[in-house]
């Protein structure tokens, strides 16, 4: 019996041994990746990685300054973008479990006042961003007053409600209002009451100044920091521990029930939903990813569910490579081979497209030329299209058009060939050109026949 015992205990101790060697085998390859991404350029932030409810490694790289005076830490906070989204749609879910408010109500029951489109517009399209109200000013600094004002001068929506996808801050603003009413309480209270509190984020802030002490300050590649441009109230911030703190409430089922979950997690196709994007099998969340971006703010967590394992980056100087590094950390936590990705060629030249579009031309052709060990030119298609957008945004129309053309000759996926096209036909839109706007959405859709934006449009110029 001895010997049993013994023997027993010596192979305990054997995998305790190899437990520990993996574990810190692919520590020491997670910070290898950190650490060359931070020598490259593309990652200035805090990042967590976790397996089955264990935190594996943490660390911080960079600045949180733009003048380099002062390092990150863990401690500090971040604004997280569109990722605060999941906080006012869990709200609205949270409601619904309470039995005080239905998804099929018209928000006209909750605000009243607005002209008759309020009466079509459903709680529902608010939380999966399928309304139909217009973005009326990509630039403005939409301040609550603002979109109030806004909202009650808007005669017609742009699409009828549930038919096609159009993300912007009015469907979140209309949300925290209905929160506000329902629950008779200022959404920041309510947020902070039965979300924050509940799942134990206990530094998370709302609306704190961008520029307090406790938060992180964004800047660019030149290290000049970014002024903060977000009007609109209601943000949730926070340290990178209550972001994983948020996936590991949100998933386990304690603020709300499986079936609330799935249908926040209702995505129209093509776009995002409350929770940003998710899978699921035989109605189980297998996994949930969420980016958000806002004035050189990047935030973003991935969470496979079924094996348990959580990636979360913030970083407060944007390089929109975040996906690339999650996909390198978890290369490393399976142990097969990585790929540390290079930077971004889309950061590095829409303001020199913006700028004088011919010379933005001839310089990325330089660097492809020239620079491709240091630039990722895997994906020109979505480089050029996001070019287009940010030119589009400015009402560059002319100059969007023609990086869209390029974007369409350079192929790749259908699906991004058609968003070409129905960006082009939209920069016709906004130029008053229906014609060309007709022809181009008709592309769009011959592209992509599942590309139901294009079709809504096409439906809604030909009434």
């Amino acid at each position: 019996m001895v010997f049993k015992e013994t023997k027993m205990a010596v192979v305990l101790l054997i995998c305790l041994i190899v437990s520990l060697h993996v574990r810190a085998q692919t520590e020491r390859r997670l910070d290898s990746i950190m650490k060359l991404a931070h020598l490259r350029g593309i990652f200035n932030g805090n990042v967590l990685v976790a397996k089955k409810g264990k935190i594996i490694y943490q660390a911080s790289f960079g600045y949180a300054r733009g003048h380099k005076s002062k390092k990150l830490t863990s401690e500090l906070l971040f604004d997280i973008g569109s990722v605060s989204k999941e906080f006012n749609g869990t709200a609205i879910m949270i409601l619904k479990e309470r039995g005080l408010l239905h998804l099929e109500d018209p928000i006209a029951k909750y605000l009243p006042g607005f002209a008759d489109w309020s009466r079509k517009v459903k709680i529902k399209n608010l939380i999966n961003y399928t309304s139909g109200i217009p973005i009326f000013d990509p630039l403005s600094l939409e301040t609550d007053s603002l979109i109030q004002a806004n909202l009650m001068s808007l005669k017609i929506l742009n699409f009828e409600p549930g038919t096609a996808y159009l993300y912007n801050h009015y469907n979140v603003y209309l949300q925290m209002r209905i929160v506000e009413k329902v629950s008779g309480m200022r959404y920041a209270d309510f947020i902070s009451k039965a979300i924050l509190g509940p799942c134990g984020m206990t530094s998370s802030l709302i609306d704190v100044p961008a520029d307090s002490e406790i938060m992180a300050r964004a800047f660019n590649n030149e290290y000049e920091e970014t002024s903060y441009l977000q009007g609109m109230t209601g943000w949730v911030r926070l340290p990178i521990l209550d972001l994983y703190r948020w996936t590991e409430c949100l998933h386990s089922g304690r603020i709300l029930s499986k079936e609330s979950l799935r249908e926040l997690s209702y995505n129209f196709p093509g776009g995002e939903s409350s929770l940003g994007t998710t899978g699921f099998e035989n109605g189980e969340l297998v996994w949930h990813q969420h980016q958000g971006s806002n004035s050189n703010y990047e935030a973003y967590f991935y969470c496979n569910v079924k094996d348990s394992i959580s990636i979360v980056l913030t970083t407060n100087q944007q390089q929109l490579k975040v996906y690339a590094i999650k996909s390198a950390l978890l290369e490393a936590i399976k142990g097969t081979p990585v790929t540390v990705p290079k930077k971004s060629v889309y950061l590095e030249i829409r303001e020199r497209m913006l700028a004088d579009l011919n010379k933005g031309l001839a310089y990325y052709n330089q660097l492809k030329a020239e620079r491709q060990d240091v630039y990722d030119f895997s994906n020109e298609t979505a480089d050029m299209i996001n070019t287009g957008r940010f030119l589009l945004r400015r009402h560059k129309f002319d100059e969007a058009i023609r990086l869209f053309s390029i974007a369409a000759r350079l192929g790749g996926r259908s699906g991004d060939v058609s968003y070409a096209y129905e960006l082009t036909a939209d920069c016709y839109l906004k130029k008053g050109d229906r014609g060309q706007a007709l022809v181009y959405y008709r592309k769009a859709l011959a592209a992509d026949t599942g590309n139901k934006n294009a079709e809504v449009m096409l439906a809604t110029l030909f009434k």
